[in-house]
C-alpha cells in the first residue's frame, strides 16, 4: 500500500482521486441504499436477499429439544452472491474505518518509512480480521462440539445443513477476502505487490469457497481457526517489530508454530479424506444431495491442500534463510566497529604516553628529579 496524501483540493467528481479518497462514503451509501430497501413493501423482497442468510429450512427438533420444537439450518444457493457482495461492501467500509482512525494516527506518531508503513498497514489490517475471525470460529468449534469430537470432520457427510453461525462465518470469510481485490486500487498497492496479493487473496478465496461449495464446512472451519491463529500471531509479532525492532521472541514462536501448523492441517486432511470419508457407505457423486464422496474429489482436494502446504513451506523456508542472511552479514560488521573503535582508543591511549615519555627524555625534568636535584 502506498502512502495516501491528503491535498486541500477537491478533485473532479468521479475521478480517480475521488473515487480512492471517497471510497468509504460510497460504499456506505450503496449499503444504506439495500438496507432503506428493507422499509419499503415493494423492494424489500430484493433488499432481504442481500441483507440476510438466503436458503433456510426448518426441521422438527430431536435429542435435547422439547417436543414441538423446530430448529432452523441453511444451505447454499446462487442467492448467497448476493449477500457476498453486500457484506464485502460492509467489509470495505470497516477497513477504511480501522484505516483512518486507528493505524494511520499510530502511523503519524511513529513517523514510519514507506516500506514500513505499506506493511505496517497490511499486518494491522490482517491482524484485526484474524483475532475476529479466530474468536469466532473457535466459538463456534466449542458450540459444535468438534473439538471434543473429531469424526464430526466426516461423519454424516455431506454436510448440506448448517447452522445460522456456520453459514455467516462463511459468508463473512468470502466477502472479506473478496473486499481485498478493490482494495488493490483504494489503497493505492504498488504495481511490484499487485501479483503478489492476488495469488495471496486468490488461495485464500479457493479454499474457503472449496469448503463451502463441497460441504466440507466442518473440516474447512477446523483447519481456518489453526492458519489464523498463527498468521495472527506473525502480523502481531510484526507490528511489535515495528514499534521496538529489538523484539524477536514472536517470530521464533511463531516459526515452531508455523511447522507444527502445516504437519497438523496435513494430518486432519490425510484423516478425514484418506480414513474417513474413504471408509463411507455412500461415495457416489450426487449434485441433488450434495455428495461429492467419490475418489477423484478426494484426491484432487486432498492434492490441493497438500501444494498449498508446500508451497507455505517454501516461502516459509525463504523467508527464514533471508533472516538468517541479514543476522550473519549484519554481526561481522558490529563487531569490526567495536575492534576499530577498541583499537582506536588504545592507540591514543599509547600516543599520550609516547608523548609523556618524549617530553621527560628530552630534558623536561619531572618533579622527582627536581626534588633529587635540590636535595
Amino acid at each position: 500500500m502506498a502512502i495516501r496524501k491528503k491535498s486541500n483540493k477537491n478533485p473532479p467528481v468521479l475521478s480517480h482521486e475521488f473515487i480512492v479518497q471517497n471510497h468509504a462514503d460510497i460504499m456506505s451509501c450503496m449499503a444504506m441504499t439495500f438496507l432503506l430497501g428493507l422499509m419499503f413493501e415493494i423492494t424489500a423482497k430484493v433488499a432481504v436477499i442481500f441483507v440476510t442468510l438466503q436458503y433456510n429450512v426448518t426441521i422438527p427438533a430431536t435429542g435435547m429439544y422439547r417436543a414441538g420444537e423446530t430448529i432452523s439450518f441453511y444451505h447454499y444457493g446462487i442467492k448467497d452472491l448476493a449477500t457476498i457482495f453486500f457484506y464485502m461492501l460492509v467489509a470495505i467500509i470497516i477497513h477504511a474505518i480501522i484505516q483512518e482512525y486507528v493505524l494511520d494516527k499510530i502511523n503519524r506518531k511513529m513517523h514510519f518509512s514507506k516500506t514500513k508503513h505499506s506493511k505496517f498497514n497490511e499486518s494491522g489490517q490482517l491482524s484485526a480480521f484474524y483475532l475476529f475471525s479466530c474468536v469466532w470460529g473457535t466459538s463456534i468449534l466449542v458450540s459444535e462440539n468438534y473439538i471434543s469430537d473429531p469424526t464430526s470432520l466426516w461423519r454424516i457427510y455431506p454436510h448440506t445443513l448448517i447452522s445460522f453461525q456456520m453459514k455467516f462465518f462463511y459468508i463473512l470469510q468470502l466477502a472479506y477476502w473478496f473486499h481485498a481485490f478493490p482494495e488493490l486500487y483504494f489503497q493505492k498497492t504498488k504495481k511490484e505487490d499487485i501479483f503478489r496479493q492476488i495469488v495471496y487473496i486468490g488461495l485464500y478465496l479457493f479454499h474457503i469457497a472449496g469448503a463451502y461449495l463441497l460441504n466440507l464446512t466442518h473440516l474447512g472451519l477446523v483447519l481456518l481457526v489453526l492458519h489464523y491463529f498463527i498468521e495472527f500471531l506473525f502480523h502481531i509479532s510484526r507490528l511489535f517489530y515495528f514499534s521496538d525492532e529489538r523484539y524477536q521472541k514472536g517470530f521464533s514462536l511463531w516459526a515452531v508454530l508455523f511447522v507444527l501448523g502445516r504437519l497438523l492441517t496435513l494430518i486432519l486432511s490425510v484423516l478425514t479424506f484418506g480414513f474417513g470419508l474413504a471408509r463411507a457407505e455412500d461415495q457416489q457423486l450426487n449434485f441433488r444431495t450434495g455428495n461429492f464422496n467419490i475418489l477423484a474429489v478426494r484426491i484432487s482436494v486432498l492434492a490441493s491442500i497438500c501444494m498449498t502446504q508446500a508451497f507455505m513451506m517454501w516461502k516459509f523456508i525463504n523467508f527464514q534463510l533471508r533472516r538468517w542472511r541479514e543476522h550473519s552479514s549484519s554481526q561481522p560488521q558490529s563487531v569490526k566497529k567495536k575492534f576499530v573503535t577498541a583499537k582506536g582508543r588504545t592507540s591514543r591511549k599509547e600516543r599520550e604516553n609516547g608523548i609523556n615519555g618524549t617530553v621527560t627524555s628530552n630534558g623536561a625534568d619531572s618533579p622527582r628529579s627536581r626534588k633529587d636535584k635540590s636535595s
